[in-house]
């Protein structure tokens, strides 16, 4: 009788003890983001080197209310109430489809409380943003020929940052909406939370691919209700992080149903995404993971790495051809971040508050999500009770998203700002919520993290 009632309590314990520890996460890490506010203000205000108004945020305090409190209170509140539950039960194709549209309701409604044109519109013509450069792609090929000749600051006509920043396939894709009829700053910011609403559909459907749709399954409310929603629209680095997703999540399609066109489109998408943004070519550090956690399905099917290596030169043949340098592009890119406030921003503040700005757009739920998988793999590699193969396969990408994340922390070349920036490496991060006990209650604690900084502060992003 006794170990009957040891074997029972057993469980009961262990889950109790996994709760207090992933509680102890999520307190260290608000401590950080704590410290981040504190130590950031007193640097802001006695030296001015940090160039943000509320660190470690680009934002200001406003607390303020709009026409998008209502409907991101009701998508908040119906989330946590049934998002558990019909993540459960939906058939796939439908669950795919409720997240896209819960996420796209997320993203529009937390917008729009700041309105449309302060939310949508006018996010993407700032003086820094990608619409201010259209009319300089009159002639395409020619701008290409000649875009880094604009990077430096003391260049003639230089880019603004953002267009600096970037390789030219991040403004070409303004350029071609405008001439699609899509111009002005109203559809490029739809763009942006559309398609970036999808990214959480391709971080499922790779999951499911990778881990099991179990897993996926219980991904998915936190998939949707993510803090970095705030940040998703409308900005340009919403669309760079579906483009990354889908490029993950059709590579770990063609591996594990040896689909051989999907390999070959996931490797055009992970061209694009180099040529999206410098910083991305981490990805190439989950789409390895991919591949090595299938690694004997891609010996039985060598074609699968063909068409992806075959697809992944599509986009950087066709931007040389028309030339455009990207190596020599990133090394000016580098010349252009010191002489701007990169170089005055300190490191030794960013290189721990960057950290603190993950934990916002992650949320605390998924600091809590990180540290079971890290317990996880830990007791899978010193060879403790182990729980499926399919939860090593989880940690082992999350692990590898938050390795890469801390790869471009260590590079210097995030310093700040990193709430827009790492966006595309935090969807990758959310799935470790999986891993959670109690959803609902650590839904909740996401939800009320994304309206207070939506209510409480005017991001500039």
């Amino acid at each position: 009788m006794n170990r009957t009632r040891i074997g029972n309590n057993a469980p009961s314990r262990t889950n109790t003890e996994g709760l207090r520890h992933d509680l102890y996460a999520a307190g260290a890490a608000a401590l950080l983001v704590v410290a981040a506010a504190l130590i950031g203000r007193y640097l802001q205000r006695n030296r001015d080197t940090l160039f943000v108004d509320w660190p470690p945020l680009y934002a200001e305090w406003n607390p303020h209310v709009g026409p998008g409190t209502p409907a991101a209170l009701a998508v908040a509140a119906a989330t946590v109430a049934y998002g558990p539950a019909l993540a459960a039960r939906l058939p796939w194709r439908a669950l795919l489809a409720t997240a896209w549209a819960s996420s796209t309701a997320w993203i529009l409604s937390l917008a729009l409380i700041d309105g449309w044109h302060r939310g949508i519109a006018e996010r993407l013509t700032t003086r820094y943003e990608y619409l201010q450069v259209i009319d300089r792609f009159d002639d395409i090929p020619a701008t290409l020929r000649d875009f880094t000749h604009h990077i430096l600051i003391d260049s003639p006509d230089h880019w603004p940052p953002h267009t600096a920043g970037h390789p030219p396939a991040a403004p070409l894709t303004f350029v071609l909406l405008d001439r699609a009829g899509l111009g002005g700053g109203g559809w490029a910011g739809m763009w942006c939370i559309v398609v970036g609403a999808t990214a959480c559909v391709a971080v499922l459907v790779a999951v499911r691919a990778l881990a099991g749709e179990q897993l996926a399954r219980r991904a998915a409310p936190f998939l949707v209700l993510a803090p970095a929603a705030v940040w998703m629209g409308a900005s340009a680095d919403a669309y760079f992080a579906a483009v990354a997703a889908w490029a993950v999540a059709l590579l770990a399609l063609a591996v594990t149903q040896r689909c051989l066109w999907r390999a070959a489109l996931s490797g055009l998408l992970f061209g694009l995404t180099f040529y999206l943004s410098y910083g991305l070519t981490l990805f190439a550090l989950i789409g390895a993971v991919v591949l090595v956690l299938n690694r004997h399905r891609v010996r039985e099917r060598p074609a699968v790495l063909a068409l992806l290596l075959a697809g992944l030169a599509v986009v950087p043949v066709a931007f040389t051809l028309a030339g455009f340098n990207w190596w020599e592009a990133y090394q000016l890119l580098v010349t252009r971040y010191y002489q701007g406030a990169g170089g005055v921003r300190p490191y030794g503040y960013w290189v721990w508050a960057n950290l603190a700005c993950t934990v916002l757009i992650a949320g605390v739920a998924t600091v809590a999500g990180l540290r079971r998988a890290g317990a996880l793999l830990y007791g899978s590699v010193g060879g403790s009770p182990g729980r499926g193969s399919a939860d090593v396969r989880l940690g082992l990408l999350v692990s590898t998203a938050l390795f890469a994340l801390l790869a471009a922390d260590l590079s210097g070349m995030s310093k700040a700002e990193t709430e827009r920036i790492w966006l595309p490496f935090a969807m990758w991060l959310l799935p470790a919520c999986a891993f959670l006990t109690r959803p609902r209650a650590w839904l909740g604690a996401q939800a009320s993290l994304a309206l207070l900084l939506n209510h409480l502060l005017l991001t500039a992003w």
